[in-house]
């Protein structure tokens, strides 16, 4: 085993951990001895706060399997790329980050992605990868402006339906989805139509909507060099910067049709977490434990070090004290 194959785990950020102990240094000891112990002391503090660890085949990892299906329908539409979430972020970018949480807190399911611009497309089937599943989301993006026709929140909706449809029939779990969207309809389909076929195909989940009602603009990258351009919107001359803006009817209409919860994310990750525990807590499958190559913990040996250093410094000062008190 070599220094490369170790990895780190800093408690707290080296960089201050470090300014810690230069600090601690220079508070002088009398003796020089005791001064060489509190130089180990400090580089054994060090040592804790790196948290080493080394390879090990007995590394005990638990593993789940729900008995759950969960589906992923996401509008990569050009909207998307607004950034009024949380003061600025991009909405996509917020996204990406809300499902890999979900994905994170439900391993052990069954993932499958559907994205909707031009067009719908299953880009994931189901499957029990949770890190392909994060890979598909985290790969999801716009189609440029010049492609790009507008948004219509139907255009999903028969691939959204088949998806569900099949993981039910399968008969061994519960089917969850979440839509994900900004509600905008842009399209010359202006009319939202009724999602209602796929309720019965659902046992739970939430539509996630993003965006504020004063909107945000999006950002996307020049045609003629690699820096980003306010999109502007061409339907008016002379242009002007396009704002996109959360449509909230149209979410909370869906999801009224399937018969799931409505959560604006802006305020809504408690909310969305109650979700996800409830599929959690309502799936079936089990745990497993077992042992697996990865990497075990070392910091107790600093630790252990460290302990037996402040023990020795408490018997040298109580052997110091009871000289002085005998003289």
């Amino acid at each position: 085993m070599g220094v490369t194959d170790m990895r780190i785990n800093p408690i707290i950020p080296i960089w201050l951990m470090a300014i810690l102990c230069v600090a601690m240094l220079f508070l002088k000891r009398n003796s020089w001895k005791a001064y060489v112990r509190q130089i180990i002391a400090v580089v054994l503090i060090f040592c804790v706060n790196l948290r080493i660890m080394v390879p090990s085949d007995n590394v005990t990892a638990t593993t789940q399997e729900l008995d759950t299906y969960v589906l992923f329908v996401v509008d990569d539409t050009l909207s998307m790329l607004a950034r009024d979430y949380d003061g600025g972020t991009e909405r996509l970018t917020a996204v990406k980050k809300d499902c890999e949480n979900i994905i994170d807190k439900m391993d052990g399911a069954k993932f499958a992605v559907i994205s909707f611009n031009n067009n719908a497309n299953l880009v994931a089937p189901y499957t029990d990868n949770s890190e392909y599943a994060k890979s598909v989301i985290n790969s999801l993006y716009p189609l440029e402006s010049l492609y790009a026709k507008g948004s219509s929140l139907n255009i999903c909706k028969d691939v959204m339906t088949d998806t569900l449809k099949r993981a039910h029939e399968k008969g061994d779990g519960n089917v969850i989805v979440f839509f994900i969207s900004d509600g905008e309809i842009t399209s010359t389909d202006s009319r939202l139509e009724s999602f209602s076929d796929a309720a019965k195909y659902t046992d739970g989940g939430a539509v996630l909507g993003y965006g504020t009602k004063n909107g945000g603009k999006m950002y996307v990258k020049s045609y003629y060099s690699d820096e980003e351009e306010i999109l502007q919107d061409t339907s008016s001359y002379p242009y002007k910067d396009a704002v996109s803006r959360i449509d909230e009817d149209n979410l909370k209409q869906i999801a009224s049709d399937v018969g799931i919860k409505y959560i604006n994310m802006n305020d809504g990750q408690s909310k969305l977490d109650d979700v996800v525990n409830d599929a959690v807590k309502n799936s079936g499958g089990d745990s497993d434990s077992r042992q697996v190559r990865g990497y075990a913990d070392i910091y107790y040996i600093f630790v252990a070090a460290f302990a037996g250093l402040m023990v020795y410094e408490f018997w040298s000062i109580r052997k110091r004290n009871v000289k002085i008190s005998e003289q």
